[in-house]
């Protein structure tokens, strides 16, 4: 008996995606919620598990644009991997159908994880010219995502073969010396002087690179800049750190403080919850955040609904839950959507200063950077402080000047003295 494998509902506004890459071949045994494919859409990528278990037929070819809902490979569900007697690898059990699948060329169903065989080698394998290892897509993507060196790849499928897998534990483990030998990298998808390489844009890229470019053409943004103090909140979570974790089993960190804080100066100067739709200004009375993460695939900002809402607690656990369903690639797209007010944490990256775009129709986003002690006068005394500067770009043409400072003071008073957040001034 076959199970189709459909391309699954992400979300009421994605109709459609990328199948980005495959994690399993045709004629690979699969388990019933194994993940088995990555779908790319223009906001997230996910991983989309295996409906039933079985031996799986791949019926569409990565890098391909499925509809929600389309047939991408099927499952036989009756068949089994029969256990090898002879040493020799473990070969699906098949239909007669599937036999004759088999028979003939199928060019909707190529095999994306290993890398081709190539003699004597037992990592990265030699293309027909000999001059580098021919990789599949799958593996081709993550060796040049990740700078490695297929060379320095040991592979575990059929004859050494490089898998994803294979790939993807080289990158973690930086079993590769890739990044000190360019050229190498360079040779993967070099044009014929070697001194360029060209890489498709990920749909997720050329959304973001097509809201920035929107947004910075259909708004007047402008940016205000100060700078706070975070002697308290850093003494606040040394001093509640530990019966914080152990109460609520996450870890306090900073950006639960700001989010609080903007949630609080949004109440104060609600222009910069807002938002301009035609000749009207439409104010938003609650308060979704976003909050930008950086990913392997480029940026992405997960939205923390109704904040005023929910505890300290409650945003770090969200947040934590971002991070690692980001990771898995597991965030659907509609928990990147509906926020009202966007917080970047560049400092995470070493940023000293930056003026962060707006994502649109936000009027405004909030930009964290590094800490640094630095000399400041208190009561006319020099002292050092762990200082941090904010910037907060805005659309000018819903937010004046005026009350964009007067928001950033009044994120700047909160993070100074975290017990007004508390105590609701």
């Amino acid at each position: 008996m076959k199970k189709d494998v459909l391309v699954p509902e992400i979300g009421e506004s994605v109709s459609s995606g990328v199948l980005a890459s495959w994690l399993k071949k045709s004629g690979d045994a699969v388990e019933e919620g194994e993940e088995i494919f990555e779908l790319e859409t223009d906001k997230a990528t996910l991983a989309v598990p295996a409906p039933a278990a079985g031996v799986l037929e791949i019926t569409v070819a990565e890098d391909t644009e499925v509809a929600v809902g389309r047939t991408v490979a099927t499952i036989e569900t009756d068949g089994a991997v029969a256990a090898p007697a002879d040493g020799q690898a473990a070969q699906p059990a098949q239909s007669s159908e599937a036999s004759e699948t088999t028979r003939k060329p199928h060019e909707a169903a190529p095999e994306p994880e290993a890398a081709t065989e190539g003699p004597g080698n037992k990592q990265g394998h030699l293309s027909d010219d000999g001059s580098a290892p021919a990789l599949s897509p799958a593996v081709r993507r993550v060796v040049e995502e990740h700078g490695l060196n297929p060379f320095e790849i040991q592979g575990s499928g059929p004859g050494g073969r490089i898998t994803k897998e294979d790939a993807l534990k080289a990158a973690e483990h930086g079993r590769s010396d890739a990044t000190t030998t360019p050229a190498a990298r360079v040779s993967q998808t070099a044009d014929e002087t070697g001194r360029e390489t060209r890489r498709k844009l990920s749909s997720l890229r050329r959304r973001i690179a097509e809201n920035l470019v929107a947004s910075q053409q259909s708004s007047a943004h402008l940016t205000t800049f100060n700078e706070v103090d975070m002697s308290a909140v850093m003494e606040l979570r040394a001093r509640h750190r530990e019966q914080f974790e152990e109460t609520h089993r996450v870890k306090l960190g900073f950006m639960s403080f700001f989010i609080k804080a903007a949630q609080r100066a949004l109440e104060a100067y609600p222009e910069l919850n807002g938002r301009i739709d035609g000749d009207e200004i439409v104010y938003h009375n609650y308060y979704n955040i976003g909050v930008a993460l950086s990913s392997d695939r480029g940026l992405i900002t997960p939205v923390v609904r109704d904040v005023d809402r929910k505890s300290f607690a409650a945003i770090e656990s969200e947040i934590l839950s971002f991070i690692t369903r980001a990771q898995q690639k597991k965030l659907m797209p509609d928990e990147l959507t509906g926020g009202t007010f966007t917080i970047s944490n560049g400092g995470v990256f070493g940023s000293m200063l930056s003026t962060p775009i707006p994502s649109p129709p936000q009027s405004g986003v909030l930009g964290m950077h590094s800490i640094q002690k630095r000399p400041v006068a208190i009561n006319d005394a020099v002292v050092i402080r762990p200082m941090m500067y904010l910037a907060l770009t805005y659309d000018h043409r819903i937010v004046d000047g005026r009350e964009a400072i007067k928001f950033l003071v009044a994120v700047k008073q909160q993070i100074e003295d975290p017990g007004r957040m508390l105590l609701g001034l």
